[in-house]
């Protein structure tokens, strides 16, 4: 897949093409920034540190017990120490269609101090975030099946434990024994193997301690985190967005309500009556956030609108702070990626705790970019993750604000009710099948579309507030 062309079918004005523009003219093409904004600053491809390259370091699992079973031991696992750093781990497997039905757990040891963190369950059921079925993404031979990542912070050892469900026995690892005794395993996917993900430090990016321009911690912003902009991929990821920023950003600034039905009438043309669009927030690019554009395919894919957005959490645990985001989400990125076969992060845009927003899939935030972040319900939709495992943990008030803020902007873009229902069809999945309409609310959970726990329990119960929120600032 690597190397295909741009895809653009049924394109909105909003979605034009970009294949690798030159620095000459992506400037051309980016505008003046409003009156009301805040001053962008142009970087251009004059000398620029990189951001110093993260890693993956895939391991095969190997069984811990004699006991066999037909499919296989029952649990597998690894102990290694004195390993190169990593802050982010996952499993993976050969087929993407097989089910891990049992449970993982790791403990890591810290670059920092030596000592060994606690047994952490990591999140098995992944498949539900992904490209639609049949489609190029979605049937690669480089997509494998996963757990979710975890967030385990800088790390040099790691100790993981996979066990079937119903497989006997202890280990120490606080693991149920199985419903019986003795009670055969369910057979393993084959191919199991650890992902170790160094998602690569920003320090000699500006990054600063994982703060960015207008990041907690960096509230002047004077060397944030950023690419060197002497690829094709990083010019053509900046140069999509140029219809609402200047070439370079780091950041996409906020505008007032004015600005933005203005950007709205410059993008879509007059608008007849009241526009209901929320002001457009402010975004941390790809480029801010220190994408590596070198990782994910060539080339962007666009559906023909948006009509809904799909709300989910990471499931990557709680334990970073928002300084750190960055670094997550570049390690979720290079997961997704390099260890699961995608052509790109998943998700349209993330959320930090704080309520920082991020750009995810490159191809432009105003644009109707096609993700994988909701299996059967990707086309005409985006994707929104909040970072962090939401099942019992509350989520910020300040993660909630940011996506209604987003929604009423994005949503208004292509003038959708953000407290709407509207319809999609399914692309198959494990609550409709594939061609089914499907009557969903505009801003939906992960669970509505897809029978899984995303976002989690505690994050869906706060979607209500989102969606009436949202209308509000689209002035309905």
């Amino acid at each position: 897949m690597r190397g295909s062309l741009t895809s653009c079918p049924g394109v909105s004005p909003l979605a034009a093409c970009s294949l690798g523009l030159t620095v000459a003219t992506a400037l051309a093409l980016s505008p003046a920034p409003p009156a009301t904004a805040a001053p962008v600053p142009l970087r251009a491809a004059a000398p620029v540190p990189d951001a110093v390259p993260g890693s993956t370091r895939s391991l095969p699992l190997v069984p811990l017990s004699r006991e066999r079973t037909l499919g296989g031991a029952p649990e597998q696992g690894l102990h290694r120490v004195g390993l190169g750093r990593f802050s982010l781990v996952g499993v993976v497997w050969d087929d993407p269609g097989t089910e891990l039905r049992g449970r993982v757990r790791v403990r890591t040891r810290s670059a920092a101090t030596g000592q060994w963190s606690g047994w952490q369950d990591v999140e098995t059921h992944h498949a539900d975030h992904g490209a639609d079925p049949d489609t190029a993404e979605g049937s690669s031979r480089r997509v494998r099946g996963a757990t979710a990542p975890l967030w385990v912070g800088d790390s040099d050892g790691v100790d993981v434990r996979v066990r079937a469900e119903g497989a006997a026995g202890g280990d120490g690892t606080g693991l149920p024994s199985g419903r019986r005794a003795g009670r055969p395993g369910v057979p393993m996917p084959r191919g199991l193997r650890l992902e170790l993900v160094d998602p690569g430090s920003g320090k000699a990016a500006g990054e600063g301690g994982g703060t960015g321009e207008g990041l907690p911690g960096n509230p002047t912003g004077d060397d944030p985190p950023r690419t060197a902009l002497d690829t094709e991929a990083a010019l053509a990821a900046s140069a999509a967005n140029a219809d609402i920023t200047g070439f370079g950003a780091t950041a996409i600034p906020a505008l007032d309500r004015s600005a933005t039905e203005q950007e709205l009438n410059r993008l879509q043309g007059p608008v007849r009556g009241k526009p209901y669009i929320g002001p457009r927030p402010r975004i941390v690019t790809r480029r801010g956030w220190g994408a590596d554009e070198s990782l994910r395919e060539r080339g962007f894919v666009y559906t023909k609108k948006i009509k809904a957005a799909f709300v989910h959490h990471t499931a990557t645990g709680n334990a970073y702070t928002c300084a750190q985001a960055p670094s997550v989400i570049r390690g979720i990125y290079r997961y997704h990626v390099k260890s699961m076969g995608w052509r790109d992060i998943g998700y349209n845009f993330l959320v930090d705790k704080c309520g920082t927003l991020y750009e995810g899939r490159a191809g432009g935030v105003a644009k109707a970019v096609l993700g994988a972040h909701t299996r059967g319900f990707n086309t005409d939709s985006m994707g929104i993750a909040v970072i962090g495992t939401y099942g019992t943990a509350r989520p910020p008030s300040a993660a909630v604000t940011a996506i209604a803020r987003l929604t009423a902007w994005k949503l208004g873009l292509y003038g959708v009710d953000p407290g709407a229902k509207t319809y999609l069809t399914s692309g198959g999945g494990n609550l409709y099948p594939k061609g089914k309409n499907v009557r969903l609310n505009v801003i939906s959970g992960h669970r509505d579309g897809f029978a899984t726990e995303c976002p989690g329990k505690q994050l869906y119960a706060k979607l209500g507030t989102a969606r009436s929120n949202a209308a509000t600032y689209q002035g309905r």
